[in-house]
């Protein structure tokens, strides 16, 4: 499984790829609205740094904007990958766009049948929003199950890519389940970075160490 961070943060990202952990980044308006600045070439700083997929939004509502609005997004590096929510206005601008060989990803997925539709229409990956299903009392995580199992099924080339991600118990199901993607906050992932008995053991070795050193300065 593919691990993308969801941010527009330069340093966050820049972090993290420098760990070479990072496969991609996603971002959205609200997470480009947070940092100012030109949104194109805070993406293209982007796609310099993580030379993997970019996932940049439009903003647009219907068709003919969309288009307009993806084309741009597209023509900023060859990684960009345009973002379209899903709703009738979007699966049309996915079929023209991914006709015209760009990469697009389908967003705020709540439904298996919303994740087909988007995938016979050639997205390059669907988004569907785990945490914000788990927040109105539904368990988002099945939503993957159903949509790896269609997509399987039918052998579409459209990547899962798990979003809205809450914690690293969310990584490890949506790996358990096959999804192609995780796309997770910067501070999430520095969670699955810690576990104290991994800070226990370590502070354990170091004194240890420290105890034969001063042994042998003394023999």
């Amino acid at each position: 499984m593919k691990l993308f961070v969801d941010t527009g943060n330069l340093k966050e990202i820049e972090a993290l790829a420098d760990l070479g952990i990072l496969d991609g980044v996603t971002t959205n308006p609200s997470l480009m609205a947070k940092e100012g600045g030109d949104p194109r070439q805070i993406l293209k700083r982007i796609c310099d740094i993580v030379k993997g997929p970019v996932s940049g939004e439009v903003v647009a509502t219907n068709y003919n904007n969309m288009l307009r609005e993806g084309r741009e997004i597209a023509s900023i590096d060859p990684h960009m990958v345009v973002k379209v929510p899903f709703t009738k206005d979007g699966v049309k601008a996915c079929k023209t766009l991914a006709g015209e060989g760009t990469h697009v990803n389908v967003t705020l997925i709540f439904s298996p049948t919303q994740a087909w539709l988007a995938a016979k229409v050639g997205a390059s990956y669907v988004s569907p929003f785990v945490g914000r299903l788990d927040d109105v009392g539904t368990t988002g995580m099945n939503l993957i199950r159903e949509i790896v199992d269609i997509f399987d099924n039918y052998e579409y080339g459209t990547q899962v890519l798990v979003a809205s991600v809450r914690n690293p118990i969310h990584m490890v199901e949506a790996a358990r389940m096959g999804a192609d993607v995780c796309t997770v906050p910067a501070a999430i992932i520095e969670q699955s970075f810690k576990h104290p008995l991994t800070d226990l053991g370590l502070e354990k070795f170091l004194k240890d160490w420290e105890k034969a050193q001063a042994a042998g300065v003394k023999g």
